[in-house]
């Protein structure tokens, strides 16, 4: 195995930044008590492990090790409501966002309290008529249908105000939240946050369905019902994990390494319907399949027409209504697609077509035709073009509403927070923000957004990063290596895909441009050895053949590691993210 080493270097308008070798003595200490490469044991390292039994509660995760979900601050005062209520016969609402987090969270809780309480409806805010988290139309709802108990997921953090008016309404709030609380909490009955300054839960990234995971094994463990019956739901709470985009870590690994089983193997009837219309019928789901898959397909209902759709295919139990369901979810998806593409291209075009524009540091479009569903996607569309801070806006119910993207290591959060003065609200997190301003102080706040990012962004931070976990010859890459990779999985934030660099490697004379437009790059190369050959394809980098092919003194590759199988052969390949020359 090659030598780890420190490097940083810069390929055309990427940065590849080699993640600094950790403490040698406890890499050397994973290799001889896991006899694994030196490599592998690195890669451990960086994800906080040092010891044998770390390393097995990382490759053998047990759903016996989850928190003990009383160690969160409040959850013996939720317990105590939900029982109450359900003793006195009280109607409960089961409020949620209209994403994916919020839909699975409130078809998580529906599936599981209705097998023990039949008291139940659930609210869905309209993403037009209301927006984001809690709405005074959604408290007004349960109070005109007799709910006295609302428990709200994967919102209401800040819903103070909100929370007090309900309090008058004689309706009480149970909040499961994962958002970053203010200064003050809501007026709620019980408040379950991981992120609570004075709550000290052990896992803090829990996504908003986790949350709501935690109430019903806390319910579980307070009324002796076998766990096994909230396992069942596991593949939905993974869905919201991946959606998300919360640390593949910790609690959240475990949760997904047991829920993309049960997604695989036996998953609930709706998600079965969508992987059916997706066409993921013999595919074995990873979290990425479920980000770019399924997640889009349950977003899409919230961003073009209504959440209550997705909880819909969720929550039923009829086969013929899940494919129904699905497949309408499947053309809003479709359509989604189209309005995305669209957007983007007119966002582009915008920028593309004003000198001031592409001087900035940072990226605030306004159009009030634009879909209010898809500008958060938009904003994302256009930081890969333009690498900065961006904001695009459209306008509802008169008043302009904005989705925030950032780029690495930015903090958006502040940065909006920066020019609070011209907000009518905000909220989010250090890589995404959604925000509403009156019309007339868009180009006050768009200065100011300006201004501050200008000050506080450093110049490597407008440039994409690749992050590399080490730099390894091609001689490294051998179907043992392979096997102990994939037992990192599930990959995702803070546990993503290992990422390699490989130096001084030449093509074998076999390397050609593919695909319709000969856009891609089919590569076919040898390290310095000049013998084994590797695979390897590199997405829309077609126009690079030539260099590929002239580059005498070799080039470096920079890339993944995956399996490709073709004709029932089975090859390693290298999915190549960029080359340097």
């Amino acid at each position: 195995m090659a030598e780890l080493k420190r490097t940083k270097g810069i390929s055309m308008d990427k940065q590849w930044i080699v993640r600094e070798v950790g403490d040698i003595e406890k890499v050397n200490h994973l290799v001889e008590v896991l006899s694994v490469d030196i490599v592998t044991a690195n890669l451990l390292a960086h994800r906080g492990i040092s010891t044998y039994e770390e390393a097995k509660s990382f490759f053998r995760p047990d759903l016996n090790n989850l928190h003990d979900p009383f160690l969160m601050k409040d959850m013996d005062l939720a317990i105590a409501r939900i029982k109450q209520a359900i003793s006195r016969n009280e109607k409960i609402m089961i409020y949620g966002d209209y994403d994916v987090d919020g839909t699975t969270a409130v078809a998580l809780l529906i599936s599981f309290f209705r097998k023990h309480y039949d008291r139940l409806i659930y609210y869905i805010p309209d993403r037009y008529n209301e927006g984001y988290g809690v709405s005074y139309k959604g408290i007004d709802f349960a109070g005109e249908n007799d709910v006295s108990l609302i428990i709200a997921l994967d919102c209401g953090i800040k819903a103070v105000e909100k929370v007090a008016y309900a309090n008058e309404k004689k309706i009480d709030f149970i909040i499961c939240d994962h958002h970053t609380p203010g200064d003050v909490l809501p007026p709620a009955v019980a408040v379950l946050n991981p992120k609570r300054s004075d709550c000290y839960y052990p896992y803090k990234d829990l996504s908003g369905c986790g949350v709501g995971f935690k109430l019903i094994h806390a319910y579980c463990l307070e009324n002796q019902i076998e766990l096994t019956e909230i396992y069942e739901y596991l593949d939905l709470v993974s869905v919201s994990i991946a959606s998300d985009i919360v640390p593949i870590t910790g609690e959240n690994r475990t949760i997904s390494y047991f829920g993309l089983e049960k997604l695989n193997k036996d998953p609930i009837l709706g998600l079965r319907a969508i992987i059916n219309v997706a066409g993921c019928d013999d595919s074995i789901m990873e979290i990425n399949d479920v980000v770019f898959k399924i997640g889009p397909r349950i977003n899409a209902a919230g961003r073009i027409e209504t959440g209550r759709t997705a909880v819909d295919l969720l929550i039923t139990e009829d086969e013929v209504r899940a494919m129904e369901i699905a497949a309408e979810i499947n053309s809003i998806n479709n359509e989604r697609k189209e309005l995305d593409h669209n957007i983007t291209e007119e966002a582009l075009s915008m920028i593309e077509n004003s000198e001031e524009m592409l001087n900035r540091k940072s990226t605030v479009l306004f159009n009030p035709n634009w879909h209010k569903g898809v500008i958060g996607i938009v904003a994302s569309r256009v930081i890969e073009k333009y690498y900065r801070p961006s904001i695009i806006l459209t306008e509802n119910n008169g008043l302009l509403t904005g989705s925030a993207r950032s780029v690495h290591d930015f903090d958006l959060y502040k940065a909006v927070d920066a020019c609070s003065e011209y907000l009518e609200g905000f909220g989010g997190h250090m890589y995404a923000a959604g925000l509403t301003m009156k019309k007339e102080n868009l180009e006050a706040f768009s200065a100011k957004f300006e201004e501050f990012v200008s000050k506080n962004i450093r110049v490597d931070q407008l440039c994409p990063v690749i992050n590399v976990d080490a730099e390894i010859k091609l001689s490294d890459i051998t179907p043992k290596f392979y096997r102990l990779l994939e037992q990192f999985q599930p990959f995702g934030p803070e546990n993503m895909r290992p990422v390699f660099a490989s130096h001084g490697v030449r093509d074998s004379g076999e390397s050609r441009a593919v695909g319709k437009e000969h856009e891609h790059l089919k590569l076919d190369i040898t390290d310095e050895t000049g013998g084994k050959h590797y695979s390897g394809i590199a997405f829309r980098m077609g126009n690079e053949i030539a260099r590929v092919r002239n580059a005498t003194a070799g080039f470096s590759v920079c890339y993944t590691i995956d399996e490709n199988v073709f004709n029932g052969r089975v090859n390693l390949q290298l999915m190549v993210k960029d080359l340097k020359f």
